[in-house]
């Protein structure tokens, strides 16, 4: 995969967390859906605008909607809604409606693979999804011997593009550490560096393992490196402490915001102010229920999309998400627009037809999304390898004054 040569720069509004444009504007956040989804009788959302008896190509898409990771399935069933509604209005995908069915995973293992062969009985022909890394590695296991497209707009683990079915349009867990060293090392942030991760995390560990490689090439010292489970991320006191003890002047927290808030919250409490540098699960932490922004001053983390953009094609994207969902699109939100997109590019390069089985239309999608290339709201000129890993580039985000500001 193309390396990220560079960090651009905007100003960026309140958003949550981790989509691109092709075509027309529009986009949708992790808020309540207000879409004309139906609820169907084995529990799914679905959303089509395809007349009854018409032939369409079945989409599928797989992300908890519920639970602790709500946040993250809504914002990409919001958005790939959007982007199928455009898609449908603009004519479908080479004349050819679709018929999108969302299903609930709870980001679980097990009940993702159950959506999964719910979907598949319903006759989804291509799959966006799964939202997280777990549930997506499962259910790629299960898609590989279906031979099954499988595009996930937000899996970041490097199993979840294994196969040669599958793609995924956001950042893997390895870039992310390789590249937030490298920002780090190359704009001399600090010398003396502490990471808190999850260890009971894919997501956490893999960004760790590959910032701590990173991290010896650019010349930082790793004070402390200190751990945390599933079981124990409510008290982050000794972490900091150990830290604050060792010297650190930046502390790399690769974990999602509901976490790093406690730890900043925490931090204030023994009076350290490190640099706190994360990734692309820290945005949405100035949505977090009763957090003081004011504590997340100066924080830094990467991100694929920034909504307060002047490009056209994100400013369209960003008001038609907040016109028809009522809130700000994030990261996982323009991943899934993008992701519905690179599935209709790639569908109408290879010429797929509604009567073709999926198998077959599997086949036909493993080479042409390695031949399109889409201008989207997460990257311009966004394009595929054959390892199904994105070509574009990140950007870091830092929060100044309550809200989200882009940097070189």
């Amino acid at each position: 995969m193309r390396n990220w040569k560079k960090f651009l720069s905007a100003a960026m509004v309140t958003a949550m967390t981790v989509g691109m444009l092709a075509g027309c504007g529009g986009g949708n956040s992790g808020s309540d859906s207000n879409s004309n989804s139906s609820e169907s009788n084995s529990g799914s959302e679905s959303s089509s605008d395809a007349g009854s008896g018409d032939a369409v190509l079945k989409i599928g898409g797989i992300g908890p909607t519920t639970g602790g990771a709500a946040i993250y399935g809504m914002a990409v069933k919001n958005g790939a809604e959007l982007a199928v509604k455009e898609i449908n209005a603009d004519g479908g995908i080479g004349g050819i409606q679709i018929e999108f069915n969302f299903q609930d995973d709870e980001n679980d293992a097990e009940k993702a693979v159950n959506a999964y062969n719910t979907l598949k009985d319903w006759g989804m022909q291509a799959l966006l999804g799964t939202v997280t890394s777990a549930p997506c590695v499962a259910v790629g296991d299960v898609a590989q011997g279906d031979n099954m497209f499988l595009l996930t707009p937000s899996g970041t683990a490097v199993e979840c593009v294994q196969y040669d079915n599958a793609f995924r349009v956001c950042f893997s867990d390895p870039m992310q550490g390789l590249e937030s060293a490298k920002y780090i090392g190359e704009n001399k942030l600090a010398t003396k560096v502490a990471v808190i991760y999850d260890s009971s995390d894919v997501y956490s560990t893999g960004i760790y393992q590959a910032f701590a490689t990173e991290a010896k090439n650019q010349g930082l010292e790793l004070v402390a490196t200190e751990a945390f489970t599933a079981e124990s991320k409510t008290d982050f006191s000794v972490q900091l402490q150990k830290a604050k003890d060792a010297g650190a002047e930046l502390v790399f927290l690769p974990f999602y915001y509901s976490e790093a808030a406690l730890v900043l919250q925490q931090a204030a409490g023994i009076n350290y102010e490190p640099i706190f540098f994360g990734c692309d699960g820290m945005d949405g932490i100035l949505d977090v229920d009763g957090f003081d922004a004011s504590m997340a001053q100066d924080l830094m983390f990467l991100s694929p999309f920034t909504p307060t953009s002047e490009e056209e094609a994100i400013k369209n994207f960003v008001s038609d998400f907040e016109e028809a969902y009522g809130g700000t699109p994030n990261q996982f939100a323009a991943d899934a627009y993008d992701g519905i997109y690179a599935i209709k590019a790639a569908m109408e390069k290879a010429g797929v037809t509604a009567d073709m089985s999926a198998a077959d239309i599997c086949d036909a999608m493993k080479t042409a999304m390695t031949e399109i290339t889409i201008d989207g709201v997460t990257a311009k000129a966004l394009a595929w390898e054959a390892n199904g890993e994105p070509s574009k580039e990140p950007m870091v985000v830092k929060i100044a004054d309550g809200d989200y500001a882009v940097v070189e």
